[in-house]
Order: structure tokens, then sequence, then C-alpha cells
């Protein structure tokens, strides 16, 4: 038979594995929960930044848009394989961007014509907050005899989609990103 301070210093020695086990599981737990934080920050602070680059660029009337993909009104969704944007500053929209679609007019006369390419000086621009953070940008060309209105659909994060209106061609739309 086992003596009572045997028997005690066996439930003693029992219950110290115990205790060292949660204390060690609780110094685990701490220090995830500290990573995982300063993780989550890091990449917070990250995603405020990339949307303050964002706003200065729009803000200053100085960015490009890189086009990604095309997706007319007919058909599907096209990778673009060149290097298209379109490029804003304070005294010019300068476009170069193809086209796919319907034209409800004659065939192009000039190369030109036959994409979404033209340099405008005389243009409207107006920039709109969105609800859900990013910016809706309007853009009006008036010296331009294709395009009657550029809408440019901006994220925090950068990506963007790109609405191009005609009054001779269906409308079409490009996806992509502000260029750094």
């Amino acid at each position: 038979m086992i003596g009572a301070a045997h028997a005690f210093n066996i439930f003693k020695a029992l219950t110290m594995k115990t205790l060292a086990k949660i204390y060690a599981i609780t110094i685990a737990t701490v220090f995830i929960a500290i990573t995982v934080s300063a993780q989550q920050t890091t990449k917070q602070a990250k995603a405020a930044a990339k949307a303050t680059a964002v706003k200065s660029k729009i803000d200053a009337q100085n960015y490009t848009f890189k086009a990604d993909y095309a997706l007319p009104m007919r058909g599907g969704q096209k990778y673009l394989t060149s290097d298209y944007d379109l490029r804003i500053t304070k005294d010019s929209v300068i476009a170069y961007l193809p086209y796919f679609g319907r034209a409800y007019m004659t065939a192009p006369i000039t190369p030109e014509e036959s994409g979404i390419m033209f340099t405008s000086t005389k243009f409207a621009y107006k920039v709109e907050p969105k609800k859900k953070g990013g910016w809706l940008i309007t853009i009006t060309p008036q010296n331009v005899k294709f395009v009657s209105k550029l809408i440019l659909d901006v994220s925090s994060t950068g990506t963007a989609s790109l609405n191009v209106s005609s009054n001779f061609r269906d409308v079409i739309t490009f996806t992509g990103y502000m260029k750094e």
C-alpha cells in the first residue's frame, strides 16, 4: 500500500506536469496571437500605403491605366498580349487601346480609327469617391471623334476597369491596373 505522503508526492508531480503543459500551451498561444496580429497589421499598413499612393496619383491627375483584358459587348473576354494603356495627365489624355466589337459607320480610314487611339488636350475630368473605397473617374474628351466618354473605376488596391463609350461603336470594357 502506498503511503499518504507518497500519494501526495505523486499527485503533486502530476499537477506540476499538467501546470507546466498548460503554461507552455498558454505561452505558445500568446506568441501565435502576437505573430498573427503583427502580420495583419503589416498587411493593413501595406494596403493603406497602396491606397494612399493610388489616391495621390489620382489627385495629381498623373497616372497610367494598363489594360490586361478586353470585354467587348459581343463575343468573349480577350486577353491582351500587347502593351495597351490609357495615360492621364493634367493637360492630356492619351489612349492606346484595341477595339473589338461592332461599329455603326463605314470602315475606318486610318489605323488610328481602327482602335481606341487618340490624344486629347481638351476634356472634362471628374473624380468621385466610392462608398466602399476607391474612385470613379469620368473623362469626357471634347476633341475626339470616336470616343464620347471614358469611365475608370479604380479600387484602393490599384485594380481598375475602364468603360469606353462611343457614338459610333458598341461599348467596350477593359480590366487592368494602375501602373506604379
